[in-house]
């Protein structure tokens, strides 16, 4: 059993910072060491593009960013012993290993690349209707079968464990599919240190942990509300690091001469994101009480955290799907002083007037006025006297896809048909874009299988 372990954090979303996993790695040295980088790529609606990608092109649907980020940084994880861990396979976690050693045979590299598979349950969703598993919505209720027809994606959020046995097969590198964003951590805190599935404390532990990591340089000082004046040199963000050691405890830094800042109250903010019910922090592996968490700053730059309690496993997996739910289109105009507020107001009573004389019909129509009261609404207080410009954002959604059309066709006419407008009529004639949402639901553990497999 390893002392401690060094976990980075190098990527918070699909799309995040670029040069974040690299400089996460080259900056790891003998005094500032890491063991783990996790990567996290997906959300809810990151599965259905990539199914859609697949769909076209069945080599595609997982983060091509990350196969770059490998061939970048591949010399540098062999010579320094640096393991990744990553959920970008996305829907396509093979087609994802097969690029990455093809990166590592155009080097010369020799490397272990395991996946996780299992989670994809779009082929089998008949089969498990069939046999008694109705996938409500875990929201509204509603069965399945309502939008089945519609379904673009369906995957299993697996938790830590199927990557501790791509890591027991000996994988330096190990990509899945819809792993939980916190299991990517959890996971080689359990490897390392021998965690049984019933250490609840232990398990809760590296669990917050992963969450801590999970979106990246949030909790080093980027997106901080409290007090982001005294964050530094953002441009040069470092992002976070988990020390973590056998007993659960762990401490949250920074690579040093990075800029942002790790703080009681930065790590405390991002403890607080995305959680519910702060005693009820559900996953695959455990049930986190977050109202256990101690925070306590030793030195800059590093925060101690402590105390973590857990509770056992439910024995249901939570599933993402994604489905067609209509279409929608948005577009702007701009309006400028004097009278800039009237204007804009004016041109809307007009669209939507047009709108309904030509029979169209939505199942939402919203306006905002941008850099006036888009953000709050009504508890904006607004002089509209003193609005010196605005900018109108007019945004339509339902299953009538004519009318959706039409409303774009209805946009552009108001310059010469309107009130008098600056023309900031960008992009072209808005186009109808297909609406997908997410149905969230329960399957029971035993319905499915992961696998762990290392090439």
């Amino acid at each position: 059993m390893k002392e401690r372990i060094r976990i980075a954090s190098g990527q918070g979303f699909w799309g995040d910072l670029p040069s974040a996993p690299i400089d996460q790695i080259r900056r790891a040295a003998p005094e500032s060491p890491l063991d783990y980088m996790m990567m996290d790529y997906l959300a809810e609606v990151t599965m259905s593009i990539m199914q859609k990608q697949k769909l076209k092109d069945p080599r595609a649907g997982y983060a091509r960013d990350l196969v770059d980020v490998i061939d970048a940084v591949l010399p540098d994880l062999v010579e320094k012993n640096i393991k990744i861990i990553t959920n970008g396979g996305g829907v396509n976690p093979e087609g994802c290993r097969d690029a990455i050693l093809e990166v590592a045979k155009k080097r010369g590299i020799s490397i272990k690349v395991g996946v996780v598979l299992g989670d994809n349950i779009l082929d089998s969703l008949d089969t498990l209707l069939a046999n008694g598993h109705p996938l409500k919505n875990m929201e509204t209720g509603e069965p399945l079968t309502n939008i089945r027809d519609r379904v673009l994606s369906a995957n299993v959020y697996f938790g830590a464990w199927p990557i501790v046995e791509a890591l027991r097969q000996g994988a330096q590198i190990v990509v899945t599919g819809r792993t939980t964003d916190t299991g990517l951590t959890l996971a080689p805190m359990i490897h390392e240190f021998g965690w049984q599935p019933t250490d609840w404390d232990l398990l809760a532990s590296g669990t917050i942990a992963g969450h801590i990591l999970e979106c990246g340089a949030q909790s080093s000082g980027g997106n901080f509300s409290a007090d982001w004046k005294s964050v530094k040199d953002l441009a040069h963000v470092g992002f976070p690091i988990a020390e973590a050691y056998p007993t659960g405890d762990f401490f949250i830094t920074k690579h040093p001469k990075t800029g942002g800042r790790v703080s009681r109250q930065t790590v405390a903010e991002q403890c607080l994101y995305e959680i519910g019910d702060p005693k009820d922090y559900i996953t695959p592996d455990c049930i986190a009480d977050f109202t256990t968490i101690q925070l306590e700053e030793e030195g800059r730059d590093r925060v101690h955290v402590t105390g973590i309690k857990g509770r056992a496993a439910t024995d249901s997996y939570k599933v993402s799907m994604s489905y067609n739910d209509g279409f929608s289109a948005q577009g702007t105009l701009t309006y400028t002083w004097p009278d800039a507020m009237h204007k804009a107001r004016l041109s809307d009573q007009i669209l939507r007037t047009r709108l309904k004389d030509a029979g169209c019909t939505f199942d939402e129509m919203r306006t905002e006025y941008l850099g006036v009261n888009s953000c709050h609404g009504p508890l904006t207080p607004v002089n509209f006297d003193e609005v010196q410009e605005v900018v109108v954002k007019w945004g339509v959604r339902g299953s009538d896809k004519k009318s959706i059309e039409r409303f774009g066709k209805e946009i552009a006419p108001l310059i010469l048909t309107g009130p008098p407008s600056v023309t900031g009529f960008a992009g072209g004639r808005p186009k109808p874009s297909e609406v997908v949402a997410y149905w969230p639901a329960l399957l029971d553990k035993k319905a499915v299988t992961p696998r762990a497999i290392v090439l």
